[in-house]
């Protein structure tokens, strides 16, 4: 009996932070102030993610297919202030754009926008990290 227990309480103890391990690789699963604002940020930024996407780098590797931007394949890595309380900011983020239709992804960038009064969006980096095969129809 001894031993049972004690193969039980050691499962549940090996058991738990693979759990845990598993969950949080999914990322967030409730949601917060932060959350939310980030998810907002990305709203906002989606027209202008994919008229660059658009006008300057798929359309020289991709012919038939226009980018598309989806909020939740947007990951964010940093963002930065000028100074303390200064309204010119940048955010930097990964996207994976995909075709629109299938959700098929087409690519993974690094981006990096300039946001200041008035409002401003300006792309000041764009980094290709990776072409994915687009299947043929």
């Amino acid at each position: 009996m001894k031993k049972m227990l004690f193969v039980f309480i050691l499962s549940l103890v090996l058991i738990t932070p693979i759990q845990t391990t598993i969950v949080s690789s999914f990322g967030p699963t409730q949601d917060s102030e932060e959350l939310r604002l980030q998810d907002m940020l990305m709203l906002m930024l989606t027209p202008y993610i994919e008229k660059d996407l658009t006008n300057y780098y798929y359309p020289k590797i991709i012919k038939d297919v226009s980018p598309h931007v989806t909020p939740w394949k947007i990951e964010l890595i940093e963002t930065k202030r000028n100074h303390f309380r200064g309204f010119d900011l940048q955010i930097t983020f990964e996207i994976e754009p995909t075709d629109g239709g299938h959700n098929i992804s087409l690519g993974k960038d690094r981006m990096t926008y300039e946001i200041s009064p008035g409002p401003e969006v300006k792309l000041i980096n764009h980094t290709h990290l990776k072409t994915y095969k687009y299947p043929p129809e």
